[in-house]
């Protein structure tokens, strides 16, 4: 009889043979072998996932792994101390305006040893969210969306937990100033409690807040700071008051999970395709209302601009004479302009360029010359699914959330006008190790693009002047601010350049 196996034969009569006494040196020397085997073995498997050759193959791994979250720092250990009251804000102007209010209005609570609420973002003026719907009579149908004749919807307004990680904010500043969600309702207008509101002076140092504002919190629990933007001097402040402002911009302030991964998923599409030019093009029907700049415009599209102006009575300036402005270096430049510039810096036609703005005024019809030049040129609604933006549609601080993402990591960034979100991004990119921000002067560049156009300088001509005026310290690089004690409105912002917060041996003298 057989019995047979996959992979072996056997008969049933077979006996084994007798076991034999091995002997115990040859025992000793398979031990030896077997341990050596396994020794080598180990040792090999830790060199071949260690190894640089197949990091290739570890990566495509690491793939179809589940992706491993960094475990957040404990808080700082909280901060006791006996408050003086409790300050309650109202950020006024667009996202980066308000971001740097937040800083300030942080540094001032802890200056004072308030108890500070967390700010209230803009929902009134025309940068506030929703995107501007409005209803204006006689304005073209495709600028419904930002002019406004009476009537602001504003049931999709951007909170500020809707921007930022309200959590990580108050969490991660626990240890310099108590900061709660909402103001406490026996301080609230329904329940009779009448506060006190006021603007704080512009550009204020620390010597009014302890002398003319906190005396009043002896009298008032609560004083709401009905305007925040630009209340709080660049320099004269301590080092330590200094660099908070610097730790809530960098740290403290974070964007929601969603807007960070968005923002990410951006800034890594861009990278894949290589590397990549920011340009800050802000040549938006807003900027270009309020600035009073018509340079490129049609005699009806300057009417429709101004019209706009007057749309709002909290905007001082009615009449404005743009070729003033221009010439002043007071204006955006155009999308015209800006192609003649690049290209004179010598960007080529395969240049990766992502526009970080809104809608550009006049649309695509405006954009043609600088698509024609730079192929390459996308926007985040080219790189994303509409499904993915949907979420922020109608919000345009969360939108422009994106944009400052994107901004800060690219390659090199170029803000055609040099206002908030130009001097937020800047310093941000100083503080990362002095990323290359270009920084136009135009109101040399003005100049220049009008020899060029009345034919006086040639091109090359017109190519070299534009390289030799950017070069030196137009390129982010370090620097001191620039004081000037009686005018801190013409001084170095301190949020464009926080050298307080980098290191002296970086900073050129």
């Amino acid at each position: 009889m057989e019995i047979r196996s996959e992979s072996t034969l056997m008969r049933s009569d077979y006996k084994p043979p007798q076991s034999q006494s091995i002997p115990k040196g040859r025992l000793q020397v398979w031990f030896f072998r077997a341990c050596s085997c396994i020794l080598v073995w180990t040792c090999l498997i830790q060199l071949f996932w260690h190894s640089q050759i197949f990091t290739g193959l570890t990566n495509q791994i690491s793939r179809f792994s589940l992706p491993v979250e960094s475990v957040p720092l404990p808080p700082p250990p909280r901060r006791n101390y006996t408050s003086n009251g409790i300050l309650l804000v109202s950020c006024n102007g667009g996202l980066n305006q308000m971001r740097a209010a937040i800083c300030d209005m942080v540094t001032v609570a802890r200056l004072l040893n308030l108890t500070l609420v967390v700010p209230e973002l803009d929902k009134k003026s025309f940068w506030a969210d929703p995107r501007y719907m409005f209803v204006f009579a006689g304005f073209k149908k495709s600028h419904v969306d930002f002019v406004a004749k009476a009537i602001l919807v504003s049931s999709f307004c951007s909170d500020f937990e809707d921007i930022f990680d309200i959590n990580h904010f108050i969490d991660s500043l626990r240890d310099e100033v108590r900061i709660i969600k909402r103001l406490p309702k026996r301080y609230s207008k329904k329940y009779g409690y009448k506060l006190l509101e006021m603007p704080p002076v512009s550009w204020s140092n620390d010597k009014y807040y302890l002398q003319q504002v906190l005396p009043r919190f002896s009298k008032r629990k609560v004083i709401h700071f009905v305007r925040s933007d630009t209340r709080l001097a660049n320099n004269g402040l301590s080092l330590d008051l200094q660099r908070l402002r610097c730790r809530v911009n960098f740290q403290g302030l974070k964007f929601t999970s969603r807007i960070e991964a968005l923002g990410s998923k951006l800034v890594r599409i861009l990278q894949q395709r290589g590397s990549f030019v920011a340009l800050h093009l802000r040549y938006e029907m807003d900027m270009l209302a309020f600035s009073g700049c018509t340079h490129g415009c049609t005699e009806e599209e300057a009417e429709e601009l101004k019209k706009m102006r007057y749309a709002y009575p909290w905007w001082r300036e009615k009449e404005i004479v743009s070729e003033e402005r221009r010439v002043q270096g007071l204006c955006p430049l155009t999308p015209e302009e800006a192609v003649l510039v690049l290209k004179a810096l010598g960007f080529q036609k395969d240049t990766q360029i992502y526009i970080a703005a809104g809608e550009i005024y006049g649309g695509a019809k405006r954009l043609a010359l600088l698509k024609e030049s730079f192929p390459r040129i996308v926007k985040k609604e080219m790189l994303l699914d509409p499904t993915e933006l949907q979420q922020f549609q109608n919000h345009s601080s969360q939108m422009a959330a994106l944009d400052f993402i994107v901004s800060v990591a690219s390659n090199t960034f170029i803000p055609t006008y040099y206002g908030n979100m130009a001097k937020v991004v800047e310093g941000h990119r100083r503080y990362l190790g002095f990323k290359k921000t270009i920084l136009l002067d135009r109101t040399r560049l003005v100049e220049l693009l009008d020899l060029h156009y009345n034919k006086t300088l040639s091109w090359d001509q017109f190519a070299v002047a534009v390289k030799e005026t950017h070069q030196g310290r137009r390129m982010g690089e370090p620097t001191h601010r620039k004081v000037i004690s009686d005018r801190p409105k013409e001084e170095d912002y301190f949020y464009a350049n926080p050298q307080e917060c980098i290191s002296e041996n970086d900073i050129v003298h």
